[in-house]
């Protein structure tokens, strides 16, 4: 009972300081968040976030891959109300691409994530993002309805296009114009794997 009760309490302690520091980072970068305004303001100490997280670095990892967790979520829910896996798959890269318009988004998860964390590629949230795309894709070729191509090289193309996209348009002065130009872009790289055009 008391080991349930301390598990309990250090997943407390734990997401806490996620929420602390999502606040922190969202509002203020990664670099400019002081570890110490961001523990007192949960009524916490620098080592908590030490004995959680090792270091501000893996907090950040664990906000980015929470964040990116949800973006995924939001995405394939999206993509799954069309019914329909091809135009899901377009949906759910349509919605990861506008979500780079987000704040939140666009400080922690594509501008700080990248700079602190290296290439989002290699998130293990981005990982399981890959595993969704390449569940539909296979069987959009077992179907027929792709070219028979390998669905683990395309599904990497349309993920890492739409991670680009993002990437591309958290970067720009000009978010909305560099949005409307992704998604017309993503759109005809995608449509590029149809066996028939829709």
């Amino acid at each position: 009972m008391a080991t349930n009760r301390r598990l309990e309490m250090m997943e407390e302690t734990r997401a806490k300081l996620i929420q602390a520091a999502r606040k922190a980072f969202a509002e203020k970068g990664y670099a400019n968040a002081s570890m110490d305004d961001l523990t007192a303001a949960v009524g916490l100490t620098r080592g908590a976030l030490y004995h959680n997280f090792g270091d501000k670095r893996g907090l950040l990892q664990a906000v980015v891959d929470r964040i990116d967790g949800e973006m995924a979520a939001r995405a394939q829910a999206i993509g799954n109300a069309t019914g329909d896996d091809w135009q899901g798959l377009l949906e759910e890269g349509r919605a990861y691409i506008e979500m780079a318009l987000e704040p939140e988004v666009q400080r922690i998860v594509l501008l700080d994530g990248p700079a602190v964390l290296g290439d989002p590629s290699q998130w293990p949230s981005q990982n399981s993002c890959l595993q969704a795309t390449l569940v539909k894709v296979r069987r959009l070729v077992e179907e027929g309805r792709l070219k028979p191509v390998d669905p683990e090289a395309a599904a990497r193309l349309l993920n890492g296009a739409a991670l680009n996209a993002a990437l591309w348009i958290a970067a720009s002065a000009e978010p909305q114009d560099v949005l409307a130009k992704a998604l017309e872009a993503f759109r005809h790289l995608a449509s590029g794997l149809l066996a028939k055009a829709d």
